[in-house]
């Protein structure tokens, strides 16, 4: 926790407070993140997080195994990705659940999957958060 917050507990019930009274900006920022942070950490504790991933492209492919994530993403060789303690990843045709209490950390590999092969704005083609848009471009006009 940031120095600027004090969390207490009680009973079931945890209190984040101001430690100083002047309520400055980065005071108040702070007990915002401080609350935001304690409050993902029982959230993923009590129903835990998913992040999905979705792969379009022809020959592109993924396949979780151990504590490995292999990706067939167009280049001369599968690129692997180690699964950090705590996060599980889940394969099913062209999508990617990746499951996991630490929302920090469960965010931090789900983007450095998607790096490995970004969407293009063309085809299409690459990894894609399930909940991504990617906006088309019109490709080059055929000379006539």
């Amino acid at each position: 926790m940031p120095p600027e917050v004090k969390v207490t507990v009680t009973g079931a019930t945890a209190t984040v407070e101001r430690t100083d009274s002047g309520g400055g900006r980065r005071s108040r920022a702070m007990h915002g993140l401080g609350r935001a942070l304690l409050q993902n950490m029982v959230t993923g504790v009590s129903k835990g997080f998913t992040r999905t991933l979705e792969i379009n492209g022809v020959g592109y492919r993924a396949d979780a195994r151990g504590g490995m994530l292999a990706l067939l993403l167009g280049h001369s060789h599968p690129i692997e990705v180690l699964l950090p303690a705590g996060i599980t990843a889940k394969v099913e045709k062209s999508t990617i659940t990746l499951e996991s209490a630490d929302r920090e950390q469960l965010g931090q590999l789900a983007a450095v999957v998607r790096a490995q092969r970004g969407p293009e704005p063309y085809k299409g083609k690459g990894i894609k958060f399930a909940e991504e848009t990617i906006r088309r471009k019109v490709g080059k006009a055929g000379a006539a």
